[in-house]
């Protein structure tokens, strides 16, 4: 095409271009590799991580401009996550995606979720993270042990496969998918009965991602750690509690819920550890115990799968925070007010984290499974939800009221 230059081919290849030396071209082309390396992870991944930010920064700016500049209020009563969100789901499940796009986004909702979470810590002492825990803890077991029982019985009652059960109620009551990821092998489910129970903690944890800081704040508006406290263990995943809980900071000016829904999540996740021995237990039990085919090929995984990794980083930054706020200089080194300046820029990078990852959320979900899961399930998922976040507000309203 004329006025359009050629496009170069692949580079010569170090070793033919090297006036002799033997140990340059290694080198040269060791250095090649590292390049293109870099180029590639780039190529793949930058794409996605662009669009993510790109509709978290669109989700700010449509949510200031509805609520200031077309409704006439001060202060937009629209959230910018939910329409990062919502803009997410809308381009997934309507015109939908290349794959190009996919590890960006994946980046974004799992190493950038975490990220911003484990900033979070910095928000909080140890003395104030061992508040909110004992607050949470009992609400946290009452809630595992009454889906343990109750969406087991109902799931029983509607005939439908117990490792189905079983998966439910651990993704509602302990922590989304990853919970369901942890406990699949162990109970030897089926590939259908994991995509069910996915499909229902997404559809359920996605709603209450939208409804539930209006009911938090309804139920415990002044008391915001409370709210936090119900968020944290009524909504199902990692990803849907932190940006509800960051919603309700947005609309509400409480960044103390957001604290403590954190703090209640990340023990939530810690009741992996006991949580899904106990179900494998039983499963090998109602099976026959260990004379089955299976139970030799149903191991529990590893420590490191239950107890992940941003939760040791988010005790970190609570240990890290609370060594820096001790004395006249964080560290004996560092200014006061430095420290405070550090601080409140961990806290924006922690909420801009957040809302990206919560934009690749919505662009990462479709909802085409859900239409094929059948009303069981459905009704399965729908009871374990109502029964967590009904119990969570019910102890929480007794202990307010105290």
């Amino acid at each position: 095409m004329e006025g359009v230059p050629d496009w170069p081919g692949p580079p010569e290849a170090p070793v033919a271009r090297a006036p002799g030396g033997a140990q340059a071209a290694p080198a040269a082309g060791a250095l090649s590799d590292r390049g293109h390396a870099i180029f590639r992870w780039a190529g793949v991944t930058l794409p996605g991580v662009g669009l993510a930010i790109g509709l978290a920064l669109l989700g700010r700016g449509l949510a200031r401009g509805l609520g200031t500049g077309l409704l006439g209020f001060e202060r937009s009563p629209i959230s910018d996550i939910s329409i990062a969100v919502l803009l997410g789901l809308l381009i997934r499940n309507s015109i939908g995606l290349p794959r190009v796009y996919d590890r960006g986004l994946r980046l974004c909702a799992r190493a950038v979720l975490r990220g911003g979470i484990v900033l979070l810590g910095l928000k909080l002492s140890l003395a104030e993270a061992g508040a909110l825990g004992v607050t949470a803890l009992p609400i946290i077991v009452a809630c595992i042990v009454a889906a343990l029982v109750f969406v087991t019985w109902i799931n029983r009652a509607l005939g439908l496969p117990a490792r189905l059960g079983s998966l439910i109620t651990v993704g509602t009551s302990i922590c989304g998918v990853s919970a369901i990821a942890a406990t699949a092998p162990v109970i030897e489910a089926e590939e259908d009965e994991v995509s069910y129970a996915v499909a229902c903690v997404t559809l359920f944890g996605l709603v209450a991602l939208f409804v539930y800081p209006f009911v938090a704040h309804a139920l415990f508006g002044a008391a915001p750690r409370l709210a936090g406290i119900f968020l944290g263990t009524a909504i199902h995943d990692t990803s849907q509690v932190a940006g509800a809980a960051l919603m309700y900071q947005q609309q509400f000016r409480a960044p103390d819920a957001l604290s403590a829904a954190t703090v209640t999540k990340l023990m939530r996740n810690l009741c992996m550890v006991a949580v899904i021995p106990l179900i494998g237990a039983r499963h090998r039990g109602a099976s026959g115990g260990g004379s089955n085919r299976g139970a030799a090929a149903r191991p529990l995984p590893r420590l490191a799968t239950m107890v992940p990794l941003f939760v040791v980083g988010f005790l970190g930054a609570v240990v890290l925070r609370t060594a820096g706020d001790y004395g006249p200089l964080a560290f004996g080194v560092i200014d006061r007010a430095a420290w405070t300046q550090f601080l409140r820029g961990a806290e924006t990078l922690a909420a801009w984290s957040l809302a990206v990852a919560m934009a690749s959320v919505g662009l990462g979900t479709g909802l085409a499974r859900i239409r094929r899961l059948g009303i069981k399930p459905l009704c399965v998922g729908l009871a374990a939800a109502l029964l967590v976040g009904g119990v969570s507000a019910t102890l929480l309203l007794v202990f307010a009221g105290r």
